[in-house]
């Protein structure tokens, strides 16, 4: 499985913050945005990943996580030069793809809490894989309908009257035949290659495996001024709280065995003092204290 971060766009909804960065480059609360999504793809095993985002962009992206060895990944990029969809991630980053099943994340998703997508992808063997989260305003996203049995039956993307409240967030499980579906869309009425299109044609078939996220898990959609501050807000008392971080790469890659406890020391002996360093110093003083105590 390989994955893809869509961190293309515009960002208009965040005016003026974008005139400085792009959205998925804006802080939310220590840490850039990106490396939320990030880590959710690390965590459920994926160490090929493929950024892609505007030419303008993309330059800042390769500076900030490098081609990703330092996490013992592999990041590479691509050019959206037109945001024409997020089912046209599938056409830019076809070559990267190859012959293998892709997940697809969007770079402004925040997720905390469960299993769901590491056993996704786990678990993922052919057809589609997507996910559903009950919210108070689905017009806004794309929504899906279940009959009585809890079987999907049909999807819209930003309906005017929802016929349910499961929004569909923005991280995507596909095997292989996603990248010629993604080839031969036709642009919807918005002029963009939607990613309901696809979902769709996966439910005619028999295709498309649908999970309710459970209430146990938090999915935040840091678009707009508003929904950054609030996703800020909720990282920092979750983190507060737990004392634990989310968003990490540095410890995702550790404890998925990407890198070795050698490896992760190095990486963190030279960054500069700094509250992120001293987390990263008790991690690993943590991982070893266990080690010696069993």
């Amino acid at each position: 499985m390989k994955g893809i971060l869509l961190a293309g766009g515009t960002g208009s909804r965040l005016y003026p913050l974008t005139m400085v960065a792009s959205k998925q480059l804006q802080p939310v609360y220590d840490k850039p945005m990106i490396y939320y999504p990030l880590t959710v793809l690390m965590a459920s095993g994926i160490s090929e990943i493929c950024l892609i985002s505007t030419p303008h962009d993309l330059p800042r992206f390769k500076r900030l996580l490098s081609d990703g060895s330092q996490w013992g990944i592999r990041i590479n990029y691509r050019e959206q030069k037109i945001p024409n969809g997020i089912a046209q991630a599938f056409i830019i980053a076809a070559d990267f793809i190859g012959n293998s099943n892709v997940t697809l994340m969007l770079g402004d998703n925040l997720f905390f809490g469960g299993s769901a997508f590491p056993n996704a992808v786990a678990n993922f063997q052919k057809g589609a894989t997507i996910f559903a989260y009950h919210v108070r305003d689905p017009e806004r996203y794309g929504v899906v309908e279940f009959d009585n049995a809890g079987r999907a039956i049909s999807l819209e993307e930003k309906p005017a009257s929802p016929h349910s409240n499961y929004a569909v967030p923005g991280v995507y499980l596909y095997d292989n035949n996603v990248v010629a579906m993604a080839a031969k869309l036709a642009p919807s009425a918005r002029g963009e290659l939607e990613i309901t299109d696809i979902n769709k044609i996966y439910l005619e078939q028999g295709l498309l495996n649908v999970h309710r996220l459970s209430r146990g898990v938090a999915w935040l959609d840091a678009g707009t001024s508003s929904s950054l501050h609030e996703a800020s807000s909720f990282v920092h008392t979750i983190e507060k709280r737990q004392g634990m971080k989310l968003g990490c790469p540095e410890e995702s890659a550790l404890r998925r065995g990407f890198i070795s406890m050698s490896a992760f020391t190095k990486l963190t002996e030279s960054m500069p003092n700094c509250e992120y360093r001293d987390y990263l110093v008790g991690i690993a003083q943590e991982i070893l204290r266990t080690e010696f105590d069993q």
